[in-house]
């Protein structure tokens, strides 16, 4: 059993898209996004960085008692490898899906999250952060553009990559960027989202992101934006 203490994120999408696909039995512990529950000591004894999502299985194949895992890339390799799903066995094209993985957790995942930021959360008056991260996820996307204008999917079939990918593309709306502009990015994004796997991880009643989590320009309380960007969350890193 996997146990996935997750939010309602991109992030958490990728997890749950992956446990759907790969048919691992899961339950799920929900965070609300900007409640803070994550940020104590004992979530911490889960991952050090008192991020989310985190899963934990109860049974892993080599034994020694319950795992903890944290990172989404190293979560879906984890994930991959222990139902032999969703990483090429071929080597070639296994590095080709690593590759591709890294690249999503190392730089586009973090750029749309500077964007998500600067646009939708910060302070008004961000202009130069606004211009620079929103530049850098067209830029981005150009990259995925140019992938797929000559493959399928990221590898040669539909891999963890994909998986991790898929979520921020879907968010691309929120900071004003038109994913229909880059034809081959909407094609595979129009694909993944026809599978069922995929169909029940966006709609679950646990998993399905809330509709308040998607206003183009949130407005935090002093206590939520604490959790989420300030004090709180800072000072989770000095929790023994």
């Amino acid at each position: 059993m996997i146990d996935l203490h997750y939010v309602a994120t991109a992030n958490g999408l990728k997890i749950v898209i992956a446990l759907e696909e790969m048919d691992l039995p899961y339950t799920v512990t929900d965070y609300p996004l900007f409640e803070g529950k994550h940020l104590t000591r004992e979530f911490r004894q889960l991952n050090p960085n008192n991020k989310l999502p985190v899963i934990v299985d109860t049974e892993p194949a080599f034994g020694g008692g319950p795992l903890p895992v944290f990172e989404t890339g190293a979560i879906l390799i984890y994930l991959a490898e222990k139902s032999g799903k969703f990483l090429p066995a071929d080597p070639r094209q296994r590095m080709v899906a690593l590759q591709w993985l890294v690249w999503q957790v190392a730089g586009h995942g973090p750029m749309n999250g500077q964007a998500h930021h600067f646009i939708r959360y910060a302070p008004e008056g961000q202009d130069y952060g606004i211009q620079r991260y929103r530049k850098e996820v067209l830029r981005l996307l150009n990259v995925l553009e140019y992938r797929l204008s000559e493959s399928e999917y990221l590898t040669s079939e539909y891999s963890v990559a994909d998986m991790a990918v898929w979520p921020w593309v879907q968010g691309s709306s929120l900071i004003d960027v038109d994913v229909a502009a880059f034809p081959a990015v909407n094609r595979w994004s129009e694909t993944i989202l026809q599978r069922p796997a995929v169909i029940r991880a966006i709609s679950g009643e646990k998993t399905a992101v809330p509709d308040h989590y998607m206003q183009k320009r949130a407005k935090l309380t002093p206590e939520q934006w604490s959790n989420t960007f300030g004090d709180k969350m800072h000072g989770a890193a000095t929790l023994k």
